[in-house]
């Protein structure tokens, strides 16, 4: 005779656990359901949930950040000089210059003193960046 209770029961799980989301989101600005968000990532299809929803969000805040974020992330996983490099020089001015504020706004953001001259160093890079590549693209012969 409980067996009708089961899908109230199911419901209610569901509802406390996003009411505890919910309060974990807003307090200290989210600063205790970032290890849980990291700890759900390690699952697949949370990952790409989680990252779907980031980018979307994105998108209504920033579009010329997101459309920079998109473009640079193709050498994300190789940050070599050169190929962020060339990825910086396809943004638009629009998108350089969100991309810019972002990095500095997270510069003061950075933990400590190795990650902020590693972010002041890509803004250096990002503003020496020539379109064209400044220099010359023919390699001389060795003799």
């Amino acid at each position: 005779m409980w067996w009708f209770l089961i899908p109230l029961i199911v419901l209610g799980v569901i509802v406390l656990t996003f009411g505890v989301l919910v309060v974990l989101g807003r307090y200290r600005n989210g600063a205790l359901l970032r290890p849980l968000i990291g700890w759900l990532s390690k699952i697949g299809f949370m990952r790409r949930l989680f990252t779907k929803a980031s980018v979307a969000a994105l998108e209504r805040q920033n579009p010329e950040l997101a459309s920079a974020m998109r473009k640079i992330s193709t050498v994300a996983s190789n940050p070599n000089p050169q190929a962020v490099q060339k990825a910086m020089s396809r943004l638009t001015p629009a998108e350089r210059r969100a991309y810019l504020q972002a990095s500095e706004s997270q510069a003061e953001e950075a933990p400590n003193r190795q990650a902020r001259r590693r972010v002041e160093k890509m803004q250096q890079q990002a503003r020496t960046t020539r379109p064209g590549g400044g220099g010359s693209s023919r390699k001389r012969k060795r003799r």
